[in-house]
């Protein structure tokens, strides 16, 4: 267990994962109760959505290839919802992320906004943690 984020006197980051891939949501779900998170997973965007509440959560793990509503399309939903969340998106397109955002006009994502898919948990712990930790 990583003491880091379920320390004494200290709040479970809580996370909630989107991907279309059940398989994957329920690892990614494991692993980061695992690492002291609370996180929450759906497979189905819409249904996400639908059950997201302002101020909520600390992080979403967002797909960005699914049926429906692609993980693009999911943040500018959640931006108008809330603003505070901090969103990363995972993929497993052979794409660099700086390719989505030109042809997606998402100019003010930063690398460390995605993942690669498949990832190793000591990885992806690293990289929420740097995440949640920055302003």
């Amino acid at each position: 267990m990583n003491s880091r984020n379920s320390g004494p006197g200290q709040q479970q980051k809580r996370i909630l994962i989107i991907d279309d891939d059940s398989d994957i949501a329920i690892i990614l779900r494991v692993v980061l109760e695992d690492n002291g998170f609370k996180p929450d997973s759906y497979t189905d965007p819409e249904l996400a959505y639908k059950n997201f509440r302002d101020g909520f959560y600390d992080l979403i793990l967002l797909d960005i290839k699914m049926p429906g509503i692609d993980g693009f399309h999911f943040y500018q939903k959640i931006r108008e919802t809330d603003s505070r969340v901090k969103i990363m998106f995972l993929t497993a397109s052979e794409f660099y992320y700086e390719q989505f955002r030109k042809e997606r006009g998402f100019d003010l994502f930063k690398q460390e906004f995605f993942l690669r898919k498949p990832i190793g948990t000591e990885d992806l712990v690293q990289a929420i943690n740097k995440l949640l930790e920055s302003k």
